[in-house]
């Protein structure tokens, strides 16, 4: 997929406020400092699209971008962080899961995950709560470029294992690098072929 459009549309601190769902859409969450504005702006080539923060945390709100203008890519708040407090942690977390479970042009959700360490708790009891919940996902590593040659398929493969004990199927898996600009491409593309599908067979999604 070529990039030719990529323009901010609106922050929204409710689901009740994101843009009309009439175009497919696609979120990116992961826990903060992940990495996950980084990517979007690799992704859209875009350097300042997504705000990049040293203090994770900073996305509190539900950020949508029109891409090419024909779908919507949203930058959701990321979880799991300790430094806020529990009533905003909770917050946020109701804000996520009614976004995720009420938007009804939601195609498909890329869950972030640093490629660095070994399976998190919090990753994983939120990919088990989506799949309970019904919500198609892909997990997205970022950093791989922090790695060495070879160590990044070595701590999928880690990721995989711990998945299988309680998954039967495996979702999408993509390995990214957003200072060198990998992985988003496949991303991409996956996003154009289920666009192409939706299209072909006349999916509305405000009906």
């Amino acid at each position: 997929m070529q990039i030719k459009t990529a323009e901010f549309v609106k922050s929204s601190q409710k689901w009740q406020e994101c843009p009309e769902p009439k175009i497919p859409e696609y979120a990116f969450i992961g826990r903060s400092n992940v990495g996950k504005s980084s990517l979007i702006n690799a992704m859209m080539n875009h350097k300042d699209l997504a705000k990049t923060s040293q203090t994770p945390g900073k996305t509190q709100l539900i950020n949508h971008f029109l891409v090419n203008e024909s779908w919507y890519l949203t930058d959701l708040p990321g979880y799991g962080y300790a430094k806020v407090s529990k009533s905003l942690r909770k917050d946020f977390e109701k804000l996520i899961t009614n976004y995720i479970l009420n938007r009804k042009n939601l195609v498909n959700l890329f869950v972030l995950v640093d490629i660095r360490h070994n399976p998190q708790k919090i990753d994983l009891e939120f990919m088990q709560w989506c799949g309970e919940s019904g919500v198609p996902f892909s997990i997205v590593f970022t950093k791989a470029d922090k790695l060495k040659p070879g160590a990044a398929e070595k701590n999928v493969e880690v990721y995989k294992n711990e998945l299988l004990q309680s998954w039967e199927e495996l979702p999408d898996l993509y390995i990214t690098s957003a200072e060198k600009k990998e992985g988003g491409d496949l991303i991409l593309n996956y996003i154009q072929k289920t666009n192409d599908f939706l299209e072909k067979n006349k999916v509305k999604f405000d009906e």
